[in-house]
């Protein structure tokens, strides 16, 4: 986006309005009529009044700015995956220093603006009109809300498509009205208003480029240097985040070299709109040990409000789910639809309480059932008589696919599981005492095909071999189906202590010792 300190601006006609991106939804699901002066007991709506009349913004452009940052949220002082603060979203990172930008204005300290939602609110508004005043807008012109756009867009510190983006979702905000309630329980409105926006300085041209792989999207690509171009694994999974940011936001943040993060499509909050970011030939970074084998879809929100899960997200993220299913053909299930929590090895939370999955599996078409794979665990108990839960479960399902006849899969370990684990036992010559322990939990967990595997490899038989690598060594192995080095170093290691010839490599002789349980 050009930078030049003073831009010629035209007024653009009221058809404007209709070439923006978004058909934003009020907090409501109505528009407001009327913005009634807020009552002394409210201290947001104190705060934009005030933040407004000192820096001369125009109130209700701030509020729309705050709403489309946070929905009035501050979140206690906590940050967001791009390290921004409060209702303005105040960032503090290697391409965005409007917090330390506001301290420079205000005169408040970084700390204050971080967790004083009225600190944070006047330094949102000082960053604004440094905004207009470097783009050269008179006193006249800032009293046209129109006139704001290019600060608008440049508040966001975003570049091209992700500026606009940002930009319209504001001015639609304007268009339509809103009603929000703030977490303690406080009103505040924009009366809804005719926009023609000037955009002069932002330009337009891609913003409405088709996503390559999903027609109703758009496309706005990530820094190359976020993702790896191509897979090493077969894609069979669709893992579900949430943002902790804003939609434009986000995706301006796998542009930003410095963040090492991407997803592959985002979806808007207010009205669904969906933008993929990286092909799915290609790897995203959203979710660590399963990134080569999975398509991450982005959420806009936080994980801790529910009100950024709208229906028209839910439907909108659900018809993509479906279409990456029938493309490549994943279960509609919870072990192949998955919160980003449910990863294996995973140490984030989102999509967190608030996501309803099972709506959420009903639009997909799927079963909500459990989430996660049924055979895979960072560690296997010993399973005997009397136990029961997953693991037994997963014992039963293992044992009834090699025909030994361990009756229901009902998580029950009873007289069947036990003779079936002793049939088992005796045909790979175990210590046949009924009793699943690390030499038989390997032995089955590697059963099947012994295909040879090497680095590079994918997909199932990678799976099984992970499995029973995690049983034979004690230590966890991620099952996520793709031969990496974790996996060659986990394969050696093994080698090493039963005396295989150490390659790294998965032949007759290393399959045939995982199948005996060594």
């Amino acid at each position: 986006m050009p930078r030049s300190p003073v831009v010629a601006r035209t007024r653009a006609g009221a058809s404007v309005l209709a070439a923006l991106t978004v058909t934003a939804l009020v907090a409501t699901g109505q528009p407001a009529t009327a913005a009634p002066a807020p009552p002394v007991a409210e201290p947001l709506n104190r705060a934009f009044d005030r933040a407004a009349r000192e820096y001369g913004v125009p109130r209700d452009l701030l509020a729309a700015v705050g709403y489309g940052e946070s929905r009035l949220d501050g979140h206690a002082g906590k940050p967001s995956q791009a390290n921004g603060y409060g209702v303005m979203h105040l960032a503090s990172n290697p391409d965005n220093r409007s917090l330390e930008k506001a301290a420079a204005l205000t005169g408040e300290p970084a700390d204050r603006l971080r967790r004083d939602t009225a600190a944070n609110i006047l330094g949102g508004a000082a960053v604004l009109r440094d905004h207009a005043d470097r783009l050269g807008l008179d006193r006249t012109e800032r009293r046209d809300v129109n006139a704001w756009y290019p600060a608008v867009a440049r508040y966001s510190e975003a570049e091209g498509p992700a500026a606009a983006l940002y930009a319209d979702t504001v001015f639609t905000f304007l268009a339509q009205g809103l009603t929000a309630t703030a977490p303690d329980g406080e009103t505040v409105r924009v009366p809804s208003r005719p926009v023609a926006p000037d955009k002069d300085e932002v330009s337009a041209a891609g913003v409405y480029a088709q996503s390559p792989d999903y027609p109703s999207g758009l496309w706005v690509p990530a820094y190359s240097g976020n993702f790896v171009v191509g897979r090493k694994a077969t894609v069979d999974k669709v893992i579900i985040h949430t943002t902790q940011g804003s939609y434009a936001g986000s995706i301006s943040w796998y542009q930003n070299p410095a963040s090492k993060v991407s997803a592959h499509y985002t979806i808007r909050s207010s009205d669904g709109e969906v933008t993929q970011s990286v092909r799915e030939k290609d790897t995203a970074w959203h979710a660590g040990s399963v990134n080569s084998s999975s398509v991450g879809i982005e959420h806009e929100g936080y994980v801790d409000n529910p009100a950024w899960y709208t229906e028209a997200m839910y439907r909108s993220s659900a018809a993509l789910t479906k279409h990456l299913a029938a493309r490549y053909s994943i279960p509609k299930d919870r072990s192949h639809i998955i919160g980003h929590s449910e990863a294996p090895g995973a140490t984030h939370t989102d999509p967190g309480p608030n996501w309803d999955w099972n709506h959420y599996m009903q639009l997909v078409g799927g079963s909500p059932g459990t989430p996660g794979d049924s055979l895979t665990f960072p560690s296997y108990a010993v399973q005997q008589s009397g136990s029961s839960g997953p693991q037994v479960k997963a014992v039963q399902q293992l044992l009834n696919a090699q025909g030994y006849a361990a009756g229901s899969a009902d998580g029950i370990f009873g007289p069947a599981t036990k003779s079936a684990t002793q049939a088992f036992q005796r045909a790979r010559s175990l210590t046949a005492d009924g009793a699943v322990g690390p030499k038989t939990w390997t032995a089955l967990l590697s059963a099947g095909t012994t295909p040879a595997l090497t680095r590079g490899s994918s997909g199932d038989a990678v799976k099984r071999l992970q499995r029973s690598l995690t049983a034979a060594l004690g230590t966890t192995v991620g099952a996520d189906g793709s031969f990496g080095p974790t996996t060659e170093s986990a394969v050696r290691t093994y080698q090493s202590s039963r005396g295989l010839s150490i390659d790294g490599k998965v032949g007759p002789a290393t399959w045939g010792a995982l199948q005996a349980g060594r």
